[in-house]
């Protein structure tokens, strides 16, 4: 409940350059369409295709969906304002796009730990993969990291909108975020900031420790094999988790654990859009380009569908 006054937040945006409004319009929009396009296809391939029935492309498909979900929070609201006037966001629905920006990020977060112990598995106990990876397990793993990205997410907004804000109620920043809200509190934040490093501690470097350990034990199985072939093909099925993992943990880790003393809204502004809208863009590139099988069922679905007859062809 709003206690505080304030029945609205004016967010700034990315520029405050009236002339670059309609040119990063142009190129955010690009941004948000291959987005939804390139998760989309690799969501759908994975429905569609029984090869990659398996348990990692169970847990890519997650990855894909909460990536669509997690920049539809942020980019449709900064595209409108780009074109507008009016960049006002209520309270409530500044409170709503919080919750389920950090929902999504902490759950993707645990879900990357999640697919690195997957690859662990896969690796070094092949043979009792399937039967350790069954369908029961992914579920579970993957309602697991949603339940904790919930919890931290119920927390943390809760914590942001109970403080009182007064005066300015500009947001400098283009969704409604922590470090810029925590700004507008007209109380000492001393003790909420030592509070939001613990959490983003915990949140990030928890299944970031679970992601060393399995990437360790997963190199050290490697230097152990005798064929130079399995090993390229172990450290391939690797190497695009490692990517998008040092993309995600690397700007969002640099957003949150920042000291005050070097905390700059515009650079504060561009790691956002790292974790928020880039780093979405190239997982699927980074999936589909580094992935022979994901490569493959898309050409096959492809060759299918020129292949088909129109319903009109007479045999």
């Amino acid at each position: 409940m709003n206690v505080t006054g304030i029945a609205e937040f004016v967010l700034l945006g990315v520029s405050n350059h009236p002339d670059l409004q309609v040119m990063l319009f142009i190129v955010f929009l690009l941004v948000y369409i291959i987005i939804i396009v390139g998760n989309m296809l690799i969501f759908i391939m994975i429905i569609v295709d029984p090869l990659l029935h398996t348990p990692m492309y169970f847990f890519l498909k997650v990855l894909s969906f909460l990536d669509i979900c997690y920049s539809s929070v942020t980019l449709p609201k900064m595209l409108v304002d780009f074109l507008s006037e009016d960049k006002t966001i209520s309270y409530t629905s500044c409170a709503t796009q919080m919750f389920f920006l950090l929902f999504l990020g902490a759950s993707e977060c645990f879900l990357l730990a999640v697919m690195a112990y997957d690859r662990y598995v896969a690796i070094c106990k092949p043979l009792r993969y399937m039967a350790i990876m069954n369908k029961k397990v992914c579920f579970s793993l993957t309602l697991l990291s949603w339940f904790l990205g919930n919890v931290v997410s119920l927390l943390q907004t809760a914590w942001v909108f109970t403080l009182p804000f007064c005066g300015s109620n500009q947001i400098n920043y283009f969704f409604c975020d922590i470090p810029p809200l925590i700004k507008l509190s007209c109380i000492d934040t001393s003790l909420y900031e030592v509070q939001l490093f613990t959490a983003t501690v915990l949140v990030i470097f928890a299944p970031f420790s679970l992601i060393f350990v399995s990437y360790f034990l997963i190199i050290a199985n490697i230097l152990k094999m005798t064929s130079a072939e399995g090993r390229q093909k172990a450290f391939s099925t690797c190497s695009s988790h490692l990517m998008v993992v040092t993309l995600y943990y690397g700007s969002g880790s640099l957003i949150y654990l920042r000291p005050k003393s070097i905390h700059s809204q515009d650079s504060g502004k561009v790691l956002a859009l790292m974790y928020t809208t880039i780093t979405p863009m190239l997982n699927p590139i980074i999936y589909s380009l580094r992935n022979k099988e994901v490569n493959s069922a898309i050409k096959r679905r492809t060759s299918r569908a020129l292949s088909r007859k129109p319903f009109f062809h007479r045999t």
